[in-house]
């Protein structure tokens, strides 16, 4: 008789973990799964998922206003908020319900509790104090929202959590960091018809991206009348009788509004898991420490996803998990490549991005070229919105090798997405010239640049 009721133990039912949970069942393994909010996690609950739902929301005021340059007569429109939630909420528990039907078909017993570690094999599940034992524990449980504790009025501010469940659409909105999340919403909030401001500690949005998409993206939302600030922060936020806020800033700012939402990045969500009972490593961030196996110091736990602070995107989580349980329980070792990720920020425009970025490649190849196209939609010929569509090649000149490829427009990211197929085949600047052009696209720009914009060495 074994000493373990399972030979996995996920902590957390979020992508990375439903996806290894499911994988190790189908491989004959007996695997338990604890979540204590709702499955599918951050992604599928508050995440991208609900976030994806709310930027097409909020790009039908724009398509209304362009309508009319095409022969349409829209009328008078209005927006309702509650009924966007609403909308929202049934489709996010249609998709938890998926999951859970998932996980229910391939024989994983779910406990819909907290759980903490008490050692390398033992789990607390804290709804009804049961103690369950697995040969392998995996621990899942994502990262969470950042907050400023030390910051004066911090406590009223609201993150990306607070945001899909708001009881009344804000009119005025101050949104605090430059990345992926708070450029979003900054478009999200201001495509609804909200007075939106995005204030930034850095000198520019989108730290990590490429420098000319980040002050392509910048130019374009200033265009949508998104006030952004750079170069600045909080000092305190001030609740008045009202009801509203002031945020005070360092440069001196005084920005009233309705709520003000901090999106300043995520930590791993490892408080209170009792990883230190059980001896697991963590950085001073709390991220766990794993090997490129998703093994941690202990040879008995593993973790994936946004909580090993590696490359933080659902795919990614997804990849790693399952990679976790075809080794471990399938007998077909193999491990996620972190490299050459394609990526979307759905900004307002998107932006889709696989490979270096101009600085990346620069440094890495010493000279480089760059092919650059910056131009107007063909949709933006009638419709008159003055918004520009920015792609852009970087080729190493000594291999004709493309090293990445950055795009701002509509449809980014679904270009990305094959895109990066091409760029993982090892895509040359002469195979993008040899294939024939789709027209009229936007993306018959990608092969139909022949002469680099500028070539740049380090």
């Amino acid at each position: 008789m074994s000493d373990f009721e399972f030979d996995l133990f996920v902590i957390g039912g979020g992508s990375g973990g439903v996806r290894a949970a499911r994988i190790a069942a189908g491989h004959g393994a007996r695997v338990g799964i604890a979540e204590e909010y709702r499955y599918g996690g951050t992604c599928v609950i508050r995440g991208c998922v609900p976030k994806k739902l709310f930027v097409y929301a909020s790009r039908f005021s724009e398509e209304f206003e362009d309508a009319a340059g095409f022969g349409w007569d829209v009328g008078e429109s209005s927006f309702n908020w509650e009924r966007l939630i609403d909308a929202k909420d049934r489709e996010i528990a249609r998709l938890e319900t998926v999951y859970r039907r998932n996980l229910e078909r391939s024989g994983v017993e779910m406990f819909d509790s907290r759980a903490v570690l008490e050692d390398e094999h033992t789990v607390h599940i804290l709804s009804d104090d049961r103690r369950v034992r697995a040969k392998t524990i995996l621990i899942a449980t994502g990262a969470t929202p950042n907050v400023d504790a030390d910051l004066p009025g911090g406590e009223h501010v609201i993150t990306s959590n607070e945001a899909f469940h708001l009881a009344d659409f804000p009119k005025r909105v101050v949104v605090a960091g430059g990345g992926y999340i708070a450029v979003e919403f900054a478009g999200i909030f201001a495509g609804l018809g909200a007075e939106t401001t995005l204030i930034y500690r850095g000198e520019e949005i989108l730290r990590g991206f490429d420098d000319d998409l980040r002050k392509a993206l910048h130019e374009e939302m200033e265009k949508k009348g998104i006030r952004v600030l750079c170069g600045d922060v909080f000092t305190s936020i001030e609740k008045r009788e009202g009801g509203d806020y002031v945020g005070h800033t360092k440069l001196g700012e005084a920005l009233e509004a309705d709520r003000i939402m901090f999106a300043i990045g995520r930590r791993p969500n490892t408080a209170g898991l009792g990883l230190d009972a059980a001896g697991v490593v963590t950085s001073a961030s709390g991220a766990i420490a794993v090997d490129d196996q998703s093994r941690t110091n202990v040879p008995s736990i593993y973790a994936v996803g946004d909580v090993t602070d590696r490359v933080n995107l659902t795919p990614v989580a997804i990849r790693e998990g399952h990679a976790f349980a075809d080794t471990l329980f399938g007998g077909k070792t193999w491990s996620a490549d972190h490299s050459m990720i394609p990526t979307a920020v759905f900004s307002q425009p998107e932006i889709g991005t696989v490979g270096m970025t101009q600085a990346e490649a620069v440094a890495k190849h010493g000279t480089v070229d760059v092919y650059r196209a910056h131009f107007r939609p063909m949709k933006h010929t009638l419709s008159g919105r003055d918004e520009k569509m920015l792609m852009k090649l970087l080729v190493d000149p000594a291999s004709d090798k493309v090293l990445g490829v950055h795009i701002l427009g509509h449809d980014a990211g679904e270009l990305a997405q094959v895109l990066g197929v091409a760029m993982r085949m090892g895509a040359t600047k002469a195979d993008f010239d040899a294939t024939m052009a789709v027209h009229p696209t936007a993306a018959e720009e990608l092969v139909t640049m022949r002469e680099p914009t500028e070539r740049v060495t380090a």
